[in-house]
């Protein structure tokens, strides 16, 4: 490159850094973009809280009561233990006290046990398709009986009886 070529290309750059600096040159500093602002309401609009509709259903009403926690609470006769599997909550809107599980082929009557706590509860078992490795849904009794939070995944024992 020869020292005109050279200078050819200087003189086309350094108006533009120039020209880049003004900005800076004025203030010093460089300024932050302006905030936007939300955009206003259009007229007639209204905001109201949400009502809870009249046939909704709390959790306190979806759960058993305690009289039904104590009765399947009772220990039942010594069973046959059918496995391990982790519990999560299942169709909360389906009262009793019932697990669905692949540890079963056939409907009847168990037990599940968390070894953690040692409690237990009488169930339903009804078959889930699938591994037996892979996890159960019980019903929101079965959860609060056991004393275990509606988001946990405890581990229990399943047994029939």
């Amino acid at each position: 490159m020869t020292t005109a070529q050279a200078f050819n290309r200087l003189a086309l750059l350094l108006p533009l850094l120039a020209l880049a600096g003004c900005d800076l040159a004025a203030t010093g500093t460089p300024q932050p973009p302006p905030r936007a602002t939300a955009p206003a309401a259009p007229s007639g609009v209204t905001e109201t809280a949400l009502q809870r509709p009249a046939s909704a259903r709390s959790v306190a009403s979806l759960d058993a009561s305690a009289a039904e926690k104590a009765a399947a609470s009772r220990p039942a006769a010594a069973g046959a233990r059918l496995g391990t599997t982790i519990a999560s909550l299942g169709d909360a809107t389906k009262g009793g006290f019932w697990i669905r599980t692949p540890l079963v082929q056939a409907a009847g009557k168990g037990r599940l046990v968390d070894p953690s706590t040692g409690k237990s509860v009488n169930v339903d078992l009804i078959p889930l398709p699938g591994p037996a490795s892979a996890g159960s849904q019980v019903s929101l009794p079965v959860l609060t009986t056991l004393g275990v939070g509606l988001t946990d995944l405890p581990e229990v024992e399943v047994y029939r009886n």
